[in-house]
């Protein structure tokens, strides 16, 4: 199959390996993957915050460049789940009926990561190894807009070596949330001192999510607090063999 990937911006400005991971596990199951350089950001930052109009160049930017191919995929359930519900209706808020229409469209036929893996590519064993007791954080945006469920975790269970520990109160915010954070950081703050205290609480190496933007928040924390656990997003894991 030929997959357009999506970076996102934190990808390819801080987390690169998450994309090389993405591109890495995909072609080792057979697919050929592209990267379009015409794209941008998705502008969910700019939605988020009420900056509608500003997104609107953004919405277009990403219909045309990513129209042509049949399958996209990004390792973000937060930027796929604004693509998918954002999107169209920005334009349609805007006066740009054909361009909800395409957007619309465009959208349906991304995905994100785990999503494709299990629902499109019809896979949960994807020959990774990974010897580390991980955890995983389900993002807000991958639960609640993108609605991957449980799929993270049933790749998760079939990595060989990797011992999977159940999250306490998995389903709690982080506290980041994008500009959340940085508006309301004593909120923010207490938020994410809860969500380390219950995954130092499970005793693993590793806490995995599928956004960089969640995992950037947390690792800070844990970095902070040397609380000896590391954060890595799942592309990285379903992508490692040795």
């Amino acid at each position: 199959m030929r997959i357009a990937l999506f970076a996102t911006c934190l990808a390819d400005t801080l987390y690169p390996e998450a994309a090389k991971a993405t591109v890495r596990l995909l072609e080792r199951l057979g697919h050929e993957v592209v990267f379009p350089f015409e794209q941008t950001c998705c502008g969910q930052m700019h939605i988020n915050t009420g900056y509608q109009r500003d997104a609107l160049p953004l919405v277009k930017r990403y219909v045309s460049v990513f129209d042509p191919f049949d399958v996209i995929v990004a390792p973000s359930g937060s930027c796929v789940g604004s693509i998918r519900h954002q999107h169209a209706t920005v334009a349609a808020n805007l006066g740009e009926a054909g361009l909800a229409a395409r957007a619309h469209d465009v959208g349906s036929r991304t995905y994100e990561l785990s999503e494709l893996l299990v629902d499109v590519l019809e896979v949960e064993d994807v020959g990774a190894y990974y010897p580390h007791t991980v955890t995983y954080h389900p993002t807000c945006h991958s639960l609640r807009m993108t609605r991957v469920g449980d799929k993270p975790l049933r790749l998760l269970r079939q990595v060989r070596g990797l011992k999977l520990v159940e999250l306490p109160l998995a389903e709690q915010c982080c506290g980041f949330g994008g500009t959340f954070a940085l508006k309301n950081a004593e909120t923010s703050s207490a938020m994410l001192a809860d969500k380390m205290t219950n995954i130092v609480s499970t005793g693993a190496e590793v806490c995995t999510a599928g956004d960089a933007s969640c995992l950037m928040h947390i690792g800070g924390g844990l970095q902070r607090k040397d609380a000896g656990v590391t954060t890595v997003h799942l592309a990285e894991i379903l992508a490692a063999t040795s």
